[in-house]
């Protein structure tokens, strides 16, 4: 066996680190990639009964973006295991408590649902903000590609490319804005 074939064969059968940045992205369209990776799907040697997943580490799940009106409309459910003890959260209630809650419940639901996605969860790591402790960082070797391209804010680009970008008509001095 080559030097190179050892190698590969030894990062499919090793857990590898990713990470992920949710900024501005849609929590049920990136749980489906990073479902992908805990599972293992990604890997040659992927089968249901075998735990072959990677660990995913991601960052900025206070900056997700839900389409449309979710934020008002989408109900979590949560039960106490007590009589009387179920209840419905609004999307931006959970949200405010704890930011990374809905990236993991979205993460949760993209998984099949069998003995092994508990044990599978404990591989998700993630982090409100970019702020992630060095060990963790230490061991990340791969990034997961975004879905969605993050756009560029207005605020963020230089006021030379502003005035310099091509405008289809100027306005007179003497015109109000409303």
């Amino acid at each position: 066996m080559s030097m190179t074939q050892r190698v590969q064969q030894w990062a499919t059968f090793a857990r590898t680190w990713h990470i992920f940045d949710c900024t501005w992205q849609n929590p049920f369209e990136a749980a489906s990639l990073i479902r992908k990776h805990l599972m293992g799907l990604h890997k040659p040697i992927y089968h249901p009964l075998n735990d072959c997943g990677d660990h995913v580490v991601v960052i900025n799940t206070a900056e997700i973006a839900l389409p449309g009106d979710e934020w008002k409309k989408r109900a979590y459910f949560h039960h106490t295991g007590y009589a009387g003890g179920a209840s419905w959260t609004l999307a931006w209630q959970l949200h405010e408590k704890d930011p990374t809650m809905i990236m993991k419940k979205a993460v949760y639901r993209a998984m099949k649902g069998n003995l092994q996605r508990r044990h599978t969860m404990q591989r998700l790591h993630l982090f409100r903000d970019g702020e992630v402790p060095k060990e963790i960082l230490e061991n990340v070797t791969n990034q997961i590609r975004q879905p969605r391209r993050v756009p560029e804010r207005l605020d963020h680009i230089d006021p030379e490319s502003v005035r310099n970008f091509p405008k289809i008509m100027d306005y007179p001095k003497d015109y109000i804005l409303r």
